[in-house]
């Protein structure tokens, strides 16, 4: 019987395995082979499944001992009823089907195309090689070697051998394509549009899987303006973008800044129901982080969730990022759990995203939580704007301690090296607790090591210096930055007039003459304070000016430090004034609230004076309206909130409380909201009515 073993020229869908078949009632044994290489002991079985078309023809009759050699029988179980040979490994017909089988050929194929990754990349060489496969190469030889090609070079020397020495008709742009595949493999967008124009030269037309290589090629080369370019060239080709070309545009489209056709592709793409690959799915989420989108980002997410699709880590660190630029960081923390939940470990990309995401918001415990998980896996921070922006969180919020520790860590880095930014948080953070010795030590290591002070050291002294109550030091430190040629910006005048507010009446001259010089609309307001007595009109007139003339972003810190200081002068009217002019201005929100059973005052955003002064004001007008015959609500309350600045010897709602007491006031503390003091409609009329004026406590 003749069998037809599969030759080299034979489909890939045409193949040759060996399958595990029941043992027979024989003491003969059965073997299985795969992809391994071929063997087999004395007395055992092995069969071939073959493609039907090499079974032996129902009328040739094979004799006894072909039937020993050859064994035909049905595989009833499949549903394609596929043929099994039994060969005897004895008869000399098993080796030589074994080695016509295609997973030897297949074999032989892949060390040809290991030896041309290694060889030179010169024609001669190539061919060379090559001439191993016999003078006409099939299709696909061709396509198996090419590949599993990894050298761009010598791929292309071989498609040129392949084009040359096939005889047969051959498909050219498969040959092509798969060419292009290994030079995608490489990052190599240069020699595969080398390629693709070499195409167009010889005659072939690229096809939709050409298109999707070299697209896919420049996205992987961070080329999206070139994707771009070849994805609107398809049309010129009659070629029609499947789900992973578009897929692949909505990456592209999003990284050459097109946002409208990304996100218009976007659209599409959930309308038809299309596969997004991951890459896509973290452009589109860092699409929506760049336009301030943040709900968008994480709409992205929810849908991935609801298409059962895993997020992969960079999807997760782009989402990270997001919401960390959108100070979110309590989702950033749930999405964080989500991925921790999922299986993935966090890269160092995830610690860097979580951590500023903390960073930004003030979220410091977490921030330290995640900092020490990075120290304990051997992570170090290895950046400098990461190091600098742990270091100004702990600054801001009174982490002096844990601040030093990550200042010390960073030292015996390698990588980051301290630079002004900082020295700048460690003087903050020694400068907001008083620590004058440890803030000028930073001073001195900072000029060690070349960095000249800014204007941030600068303020940060004066607000050092003016906790130690060390005028003198105040002035000394503002003549210095008058030498080095700095100019005060409204942040360091707001500090100097901080400063003002904590030292007593006989001690203010000198540093008048410091604001005055610093920013004389503000020297102009402070001086008409100092004076026993002012015009009115012209406080409030001033003070509007003065507002008019800095950023938006100073303006409540000097509108508290001005109240402060005219409670400190005994001016309870210009405090008034100056309270009435910044709500009127947007600088305070509403902080006088009413409701059927409840009226109340808000104080969480103001200073210790500003608060003082607001509440002077809503007792003057709830006489008003005892007065004007208008009914109290069943209850009275002050909101002073619950936070409490580490820096603070005392939180608002301490010193309002003492407050309170002096005025002999029926508001007392409710245990069950932190912050808020509350009394009865009967107790507040009964104490307003006892109170012929209402007075104003001066200090705290």
């Amino acid at each position: 019987m003749a069998l037809h073993p599969l030759s080299s020229s034979s489909s890939l869908n045409t193949h040759l395995c060996i399958e595990n078949h029941p043992p027979s009632s024989s003491s003969s044994h059965l073997l299985h082979f795969n992809l391994s290489p071929f063997s087999w002991r004395t007395q055992t079985l092995f069969s071939f499944k073959l493609n039907s078309s090499y079974l032996p023809k129902a009328s040739s009759i094979p004799s006894q001992q072909q039937q020993e050699e050859v064994v035909e029988e049905e595989n009833s179980e499949s549903p394609l009823s596929k043929k099994y040979v039994w060969v005897n490994p004895k008869s000399p017909r098993a080796l030589k089907l074994h080695q016509q089988s295609q997973d030897v050929r297949y074999g032989s194929l892949i060390k040809y195309s290991q030896l041309l990754n290694t060889c030179n990349p010169t024609e001669e060489d190539v061919f060379e090689v090559l001439y191993g496969l016999g003078q006409t190469p099939s299709e696909l030889d061709a396509v198996i070697v090419l590949n599993n090609m990894e050298n761009p070079e010598t791929a292309v020397l071989a498609l040129k051998f392949f084009l040359k020495k096939s005889k047969k008709p051959i498909k050219k742009v498969t040959l092509y394509n798969v060419t292009m595949k290994v030079i995608r493999k490489c990052k190599n967008f240069d020699k595969a549009e080398n390629l693709f124009e070499e195409m167009l030269r010889g005659g072939v037309k690229p096809d939709n899987i050409t298109f999707t290589t070299i697209i896919s090629c420049a996205r992987m080369c961070y080329l999206p303006n070139k994707a771009v370019e070849y994805f609107e060239k398809m049309k010129e080709f009659d070629c029609k973008p499947d789900d992973v070309t578009y897929s692949a545009m909505i990456d592209a489209y999003g990284q050459a800044g097109n946002v409208d056709l990304a996100l218009s592709l976007y659209d599409r793409a959930r309308t038809e129901k299309w596969r997004i690959d991951m890459v896509a799915f973290a452009t589109l989420i860092k699409i929506y982080s760049k336009v301030g989108d943040f709900d968008g980002a994480l709409n992205v997410y929810e849908e991935m969730k609801a298409l059962k699709v895993k997020p992969s880590l960079v999807v997760y660190n782009t989402l990270l990022d997001a919401m960390g630029r959108a100070k979110r960081p309590w989702q950033a923390k749930s999405i964080y759990r989500d991925m921790i939940n999922n299986g993935l470990e966090p890269s160092y990309k995830t610690y860097a995203a979580i951590l500023r995401a903390y960073c930004r918001s003030r979220y410091g415990k977490d921030a330290l939580i995640v900092y020490r998980e990075m120290k304990e896996k051997g992570i170090g921070l290895n950046n400098l704007v990461l190091y600098n922006s742990v270091l100004a969180m702990c600054a801001d919020i009174g982490y002096v301690d844990e601040g030093f520790e990550i200042y010390e860590d960073m030292k015996r880095s390698e990588d980051c090296k301290p630079d002004s930014w900082t020295f700048s948080s460690l003087i903050t953070m020694y400068s907001c607790t008083g620590k004058v010795l440890e803030a000028e030590n930073v001073l001195n290591e900072m000029l060690e090591a070349g960095c000249e002070p800014n204007i941030f050291v600068f303020t940060s002294l004066i607000q050092c210096y003016g906790k130690a109550n060390r005028v003198d030091d105040v002035v000394k430190t503002f003549n210095r930055l008058d030498q080095l040629g700095i100019s005060p910006d409204d942040r360091f005048c707001g500090c100097l007039l901080n400063v003002m507010t904590q030292f007593p009446k006989e001690e203010l001259g000198k540093l008048v003459e410091c604001i005055q010089k610093a920013n004389t609309k503000l020297g102009y307001m402070v001086t008409l304070l100092m004076e026993e007595e002012i015009a009115d009109g012209m406080f409030k007139e001033k003070a509007k000016e003065l507002f008019d003339t800095i950023s938006k972003e100073a303006r409540k810190a000097y509108c508290n430090c001005l109240i402060d200081l005219c409670v400190n002068l005994n001016h309870l009217d210009k405090a008034c004034e100056l309270l009435d002019l910044g709500l009127t201005l947007g600088i305070y929100a509403a902080i006088q609230y009413k409701s059927p059973n409840q009226w109340s005052l808000r104080l969480k955003t103001l200073s210790l004076g500003a608060a003082v002064t607001a509440l002077h004001v809503w007792m003057s007008d709830l006489s008003k309206a005892l007065e004007n015959g208008e009914e109290l609500p069943p209850i009275l309350g002050i909101d002073t909130g619950h936070g409490k600045h580490k820096y603070v010897d005392k939180g608002l709602a301490s010193v309002l409380e003492s407050h309170l007491k002096d005025l002999n006031s029926p508001f007392h503390q409710d245990h069950d909201k932190d912050g808020w003091f509350l009394t009865t409609k009967v107790a507040a009329k009964s104490w307003l009515e006892s109170r012929k004026s209402p007075e104003l406590v001066a200090g705290y």
